[in-house]
């Protein structure tokens, strides 16, 4: 389940103040700052004055803190008149709350939109424009009590993530027989995550494909907090809770690559680098405040804002497209085109062959 937080600014003091609410965070703020205003992909002079409204957001935990960043500048921006409500129930579940009658204004997603969320989409009439928006690197990590493990192979992953390892791997020395005859204590990722699709499919080799017996959560800080209280854990989640948590856990280098900025951007950390996606309902996207924080998050400051929250920018070319793609309000996935599979292609292919 998503966790719940709000964050609100009083424009008069100037202060943040933060409030829990179940499942959303609400980020407006101040007035604008002259920085915000040249960013590439964004309007000059002053387009935030006379904005307002609300957008909702729901969807991946991994790209959470991104939209939450995002959403918090943009508020400010606008003097508190858009209120951004960010909530993580997960690629699965945000999809789930996108592809309603009346649902959420934006979908986060750790993945591309499956053909089944599409279907689910279509049936209830409700067309997307999908952007990407980062790069992350899926992060294997321990205990930074965890003396034994350097690196692991896919292989190894596999033979301790697999449906078949269920009950059956549950101690170190039977992944490999150098490591201690102590019990393994696993933390991942919910079912609804996108996060879990894309590891089970990289590492398994089929979507969804696990064991069972381990400690999920949608919420990335309960996985960290579960790596970090225990010597003998293992868990796996996005490469920006990693970093932020480096004095209690330790990454661990997949066929002897570590997870870095440079090795997610160039494409050495394989199979784990991914890019992250925002999905804009069309209908709402010529709202002023949707169009307004959309523009915001594809340009320069927005960029600026990815990096900050210590995730990796996407390639100039990619960025460029995905700003072209919002303007032109271009429907659908680029995943999903007819005579066109994706495997294996960059992501600047795979948004070149549906440009508008």
């Amino acid at each position: 389940m998503g966790r719940a937080r709000f964050a609100a600014l009083s424009a008069a003091l100037l202060l943040i103040a933060v409030a829990c609410q179940a499942g959303a965070t609400t980020t407006p703020g101040p007035t604008p700052t002259a920085a915000a205003t040249v960013s590439a992909g964004a309007p000059t002079g002053d387009p935030y004055a006379g904005l307002g409204g609300d957008i909702a957001i729901d969807g991946s935990s991994t790209v959470f803190p991104i939209s939450e960043a995002v959403g918090e500048e943009f508020g400010k921006l606008t003097g508190g008149n858009v209120r951004v409500t960010v909530g993580e129930s997960g690629t699965g579940g945000g999809f789930k709350k996108f592809c309603v009658t009346d649902g959420t204004d934006i979908s986060d997603a750790s993945r591309p939109v499956k053909q089944e969320e599409v279907d689910l989409c279509g049936g209830a009439g409700v067309d997307f424009i999908e952007l990407p928006v980062a790069i992350d690197g899926l992060t294997v990590v321990v205990n930074s009590e965890n003396d034994w493990v350097g690196s692991m192979t896919v292989d190894q992953l596999k033979k301790l993530w697999e449906p078949a390892a269920e009950g059956v791997i549950t101690r170190w020395n039977q992944v490999d027989p150098a490591w201690p005859d102590r019990e393994i204590r696993l933390f991942g990722p919910g079912t609804a995550s996108g996060t879990f699709d894309y590891f089970t499919e990289e590492v398994v080799g089929e979507a969804k494909a696990s064991r069972g017996d381990y400690t999920a959560s949608e919420d990335d800080n309960v996985l960290v907090q579960g790596v970090a209280g225990d010597t003998y854990a293992l868990g796996y989640f996005g490469f920006s809770y990693y970093e932020n948590n480096q004095d209690r856990l330790r990454a661990v280098a997949i066929d002897g690559v570590l997870p870095s900025r440079e090795t997610i951007a160039d494409g050495t950390y394989t199979p784990l680098s991914r890019p992250l996606f925002i999905y804009v309902n069309t209908a709402a996207a010529p709202r002023p405040e949707v169009q307004g924080f959309v523009e915001y998050y594809l340009s320069d400051a927005g960029v600026g804002l990815v990096t900050e929250v210590q995730y990796v920018e996407l390639p100039a070319e990619v960025q460029r497209l995905a700003r072209d793609r919002f303007a032109a309000a271009h429907p659908g996935s680029a995943y999903h085109v007819a005579g066109f599979d994706p495997k294996g292609k960059s992501l600047q292919e795979i948004f070149e062959n549906d440009r508008p």
